[in-house]
């Protein structure tokens, strides 16, 4: 069990119920569905959106979105007590961005509503009408508003990576989407991910509400329990090159497989979302819109198309249920798994990470905006002040721990510091373990608050960062003997610094001489995915072996002093 948890799962005797007041209905935390107050909410038979927003703009009809007729249902609060803490905020503004520091007593606030939000999850019946239940879904179906008119399938779903997903439905002339799971789990999950991380797509903030309830289909609920049925479908021995052909144990004379000749084939059973053909193994993976799409060709492409009749055709893993890094690291944070044990996360029972990241998630609502209110939700920047005045980056990056980083900015005449993390989960976490148990560099206990809001991540650093990308480059290979009897050395800290700072500002540079290697890190994990393309152009780095390593900001907390 990790610090994090632990904290928040003792009794909180000093909480002190006389200090807040409870709110009016006008000033709840969450006050719609949209990213700017970042919440959705259940109800017994609706779902959001509130039909009230989009009476005039035309979404979607109350009947298909079973919009409830008479009285707005009560807002929900991630599980937390619904009563608002009296803040007495300071704030503080900057050329470069600005924080609101913690509120009275927010110590008690922070444990308490995490404390809420890290309930265990329970197995009770679904209540549809208590909407404070964060721990149960409505519905399967995931409502997704304010999309791109022009939004493909493929889009869309590489915002997903919570759980296999059944159909997909695009609504271009309402500017609206579905996304049908096979269980509430894996919805909620998307659910709850999407609102906290101010889900945006093509640059338009995604309105996130639940779909109307509906059974699964017993035709591909059948096909899911007998065989496993996904969106994907995998086709083997197939001919991608004639070279190949005899490993492969495919005919050289037949037709050579492509991704038009696949579309052209398939696409007559059902939009196809993408295909991937692996040339060296003979395979390819056909992801469907629906499930029930991908079972009929399973059933059906062999008997009905000759150039499959001797093809293996089964199914593969939907791509939107495969564990991401982030992810991984997220769940092994939260059960205090050591350092380089996150791949564990990925062997373990899927419902049980969802759980795990469903908590972690309702913890990180609940202390952001403890904090710094509705507005705050998905806030992945911190503020660090009262700082040393003679701190170092490397000596701030050392003291902070617990989530990859995508930036972080010192102000040195100002002695503050913004850190950036890639996750606003992490961002979370950290600031409450740092609130609860102080930050202190240089002996010196620093401020700790919340910065301008980072908004959502960028789809195309994201899906980086799912590839293994971070601020810290590895480069090795690196033969330091003959490095040296050079007249000018090139692997020294003053000259990597200088070649690395073009890319951007660097953190930090160690070496492992026994290893004949070293890894640069910089301030900006943008500017280490620039580097990382460009210095392999230059003759000293082009036989040597160049990646991303890890970064120790990620790391599980030592301690808090």
């Amino acid at each position: 069990m990790s610090a994090f948890n632990q904290q928040y799962t003792s009794p909180i005797k000093p909480f002190d119920v006389s200090s807040v007041q409870t709110p009016s209905t006008d000033d709840g935390l969450y006050r719609s569905i949209s990213p700017s107050s970042h919440l959705a909410c259940h109800s017994e038979q609706s779902i959001w959106p509130n039909p009230s927003t989009y009476h005039d703009v035309g979404y979607i009809e109350q009947q298909q979105m079973n919009f409830p007729q008479q009285t707005p249902p009560e807002q929900p609060s991630f599980g937390v007590v619904p009563v608002e803490i009296e803040n007495v905020s300071s704030h503080v503004s900057t050329d470069s961005s600005s924080y609101s520091s913690a509120p009275k007593n927010s110590k008690y606030a922070f444990a308490a509503a995490a404390a809420a939000a890290n309930a265990p999850l329970t197995s009770q019946p679904l209540q549809l009408n208590n909407p404070r239940d964060f721990t149960s879904a409505p519905s399967r179906t995931v409502y997704l508003g304010n999309v791109p008119p022009m939004l493909q399938i493929r889009q869309l779903l590489d915002h997903v990576r919570s759980g296999i997903v059944e159909d997909v439905k695009i609504l271009p002339e309402k500017m609206c989407a579905f996304i049908s799971f096979l269980d509430e789990s894996s919805a909620l999950l998307f659910h709850s991910d999407a609102i906290l991380k101010r889900l945006n797509i093509e640059g338009r903030d995604v309105k996130i509400g639940w779909g109307k309830p509906t059974p699964i289909d017993p035709i591909v609920e059948a096909a899911v329990a007998n065989d496993g049925a996904t969106r994907n479908v995998y086709i083997g021995r197939l001919n991608t090159d004639p070279l190949l052909a005899p490993q492969l144990g495919t005919d050289p004379q037949e037709e050579l497989i492509t991704e038009d000749k696949l579309r052209n084939d398939l696409s007559c059973f059902g939009e196809i979302e993408c295909i991937k053909i692996v040339r060296e193994k003979g395979i390819a993976f056909v992801h469907f819109s629906s499930i029930f799409n991908a079972i009929k060709v399973v059933s059906n492409l062999a008997s009905i198309n000759p150039y499959y009749y001797n093809k293996r055709i089964f199914y593969g893993k939907d791509r939107c249920a495969f564990i991401t890094k982030t992810q991984q690291h997220n769940a092994a944070q939260f059960l205090g798994l050591q350092p380089g044990m996150e791949h564990l996360v990925q062997y373990t029972d899927r419902d049980f990470i969802s759980s795990t990241l469903l908590q972690q998630s309702a913890a990180a609502a609940a202390i952001a905006t403890a904090a710094g209110g509705a507005n705050n939700l998905g806030n992945r920047t911190i503020y660090l002040g009262n700082l040393p005045k003679d701190v170092r980056i490397e000596e701030i990056c050392n003291a902070v721990r617990g989530g990859l980083l995508q930036n972080i900015k010192l102000l040195a005449d100002r002695h503050v510091c913004f850190v950036t993390f890639i996750d606003p989960t992490a961002a979370a976490q950290f600031y409450a373990m740092t609130s609860l148990h102080g930050l202190t560099i240089h002996n010196k206990r620093c401020k700790i608050g919340w910065g301008k809001h980072s908004g959502p991540l960028s789809n195309a650093l994201a899906l980086a960062v799912s590839h293994g990308a971070s601020r810290n480059i590895y480069v090795g290979n690196i033969d330091f003997v003959k490095d040296g009897q050079r007249e000018s050395p090139v692997y020294t800290e003053t000259n990597l610094r200088s070649l690395f700072q073009e890319y951007g500002e660097v953190e930090q540079i160690n070496f492992l001489y026994e290893k004949n290697c070293c890894f640069v890190n910089f301030t900006n994990i943008s500017n280490a995915i620039l580097a990382i393309d460009k210095i392999k152009c230059n003759p000293h780095f082009q036989d040597l072996k160049i990646n991303f390593g890890k970064d120790r900001c990620g790391n599980v907390p030592r301690h808090f002093r």
